[in-house]
């Protein structure tokens, strides 16, 4: 059982590590123009931060997620990459 644990985390680690790298990728090229198609995609979140006031601190609570093409791309490919590990 240990071992299925083990490549959960590391399938999540390789899932998350092509998510970064796609973004960054369609970041790079965001001003060419016909490379711009792989920054298009779509924001899930909070529009407005979920605030806790307590007198003494005051807490603020934002949660968002960016999927691009190019993040898409780059789940594809670290999944190819997982398969060959």
């Amino acid at each position: 059982m240990g071992t299925i644990n083990k490549s959960i985390w590391i399938f999540i680690i390789v899932m998350a590590a092509g998510l970064v790298v796609g973004g960054f990728i369609g970041t790079i090229f965001e001003n060419i123009p016909y490379c711009s198609w792989l920054n298009y995609g779509k924001i899930f979140g909070f529009d407005n931060p979920v605030v806790l006031n307590l007198d003494i601190i005051t807490i603020s609570f934002s949660f968002s997620l960016k999927f691009t093409i190019s993040g898409i791309i780059g789940m594809i490919i670290s999944i190819i990459i997982y398969k060959k590990l």
